[in-house]
């Protein structure tokens, strides 16, 4: 495993992480969680990605027990959870990141993991109704009550980043350090294009996730729907659109003979494209078995493989470069 700086922080983490979206309690108990985290730290996964709102704060109980079973000296790994959708219908308890949203979630997940604090937290998507100096306050708070260690985004524009860390600088607080954006070979516009200056000039750090376009990206779609995948969960029925495109999944049919060139999957290809790019501080991957995770870490061979020639043809079949 390699590890990469997030961003201009001095913090280092794994090229390849892994997320409990989906997976942990729909799919994943205790015991399988033990199991994939265990695997996963063989390889050199150090970071493990979470969300209040996963499962509605199941999926923080899972891998809290999980880290308890597993007796890990707390500052050998790291953690992150994110606020915004809050796992509750009342008012100020979900949809915002006002500052008693923000303060009541850190506690909250800190409780369901049963930890002191974690290592990153995320603004799970932007907040238009709630001024940006309010959140970064509060971010700035729960970092200096060490209940977090480093803050972030994920999914806001690069307007409201910036916005967002030149309100930090005026008034000396920790800035966000990181963004979590949607990033594969079908979703690039806004990582490659609109961040742009943000990794020029701020030095933004990057966990991205959806690697593999949610399994399109494997190609276990390519004829259908299979009944034990993540298309057919039920709550998942938006992704549907997506994973029966038949425009993408051509292209997925095309780029199997150049996986198979590089003696690899498709998904090992996919993972490893995304981390030939510099901006990227980790892959975070998904997993509900342990052959997964043996796959998936596999593409860390593949990187290598990946001369310009072979970025090229990848190119001529996305036809989809934001830059071009």
């Amino acid at each position: 495993m390699n590890y990469r700086h997030l961003g201009r922080s001095g913090l280092q983490i794994s090229e390849l992480s892994l997320g409990s979206w989906v997976t942990f309690h729909n799919q994943v108990d205790i015991d399988s969680a033990v199991e994939l985290m265990s695997v996963a730290r063989d390889y050199g996964v150090n970071f493990f990605d979470n969300a209040e709102v996963y499962a509605g704060g199941k999926s923080e109980e899972v891998m809290g027990a999980a880290l308890r079973k597993l007796g890990w000296r707390r500052s050998s790994y790291l953690v992150s959870t994110k606020f915004y959708w809050g796992i509750e219908d009342g008012v100020n308890e979900k949809n915002t990141l006002n500052r008693k949203r923000l303060i009541e979630g850190i506690n909250g997940s800190l409780r369901r993991f049963g930890l002191d604090y974690v290592d990153l937290i995320f603004c799970h998507r932007p907040d238009p109704t709630t001024p940006i100096e309010e959140t970064v306050w509060a971010m700035h708070n729960i970092i200096e009550w060490g209940k977090a260690l480093y803050w972030g985004t994920s999914e806001w524009s690069a307007a409201e980043i910036v916005a967002a860390i030149e309100i930090a600088e005026k008034h000396h607080l920790h800035k966000p350090v990181m963004e979590q954006p949607h990033y594969n070979m079908f979703v690039r516009e806004r990582f490659e294009k609109e961040y742009a200056r943000l990794f020029k000039d701020y030095g933004y750090g990057a966990t991205t996730w959806s690697p593999l376009a949610s399994g399109l990206l494997t190609g276990k779609y390519n004829n259908g729907i299979p009944a034990d995948s993540r298309g057919a969960l039920s709550g998942y029925e938006w992704l549907r659109g997506a994973l029966t495109d038949e425009q993408r999944l051509a292209k997925v049919r095309a780029l199997q003979p150049l996986a198979e060139e590089l003696g690899a999957t498709l998904a090992q290809m996919a993972i490893a494209w995304c981390l030939k790019n510099p901006n990227v501080s980790t892959v975070i991957t998904g997993a509900s078995r342990v052959s997964q995770i043996h796959e998936n870490m596999k593409a860390l061979e593949v990187v290598p493989k990946l001369t310009p020639d072979v970025m090229q043809r990848i190119e001529a079949v996305l036809d989809n470069n934001p830059n071009r």
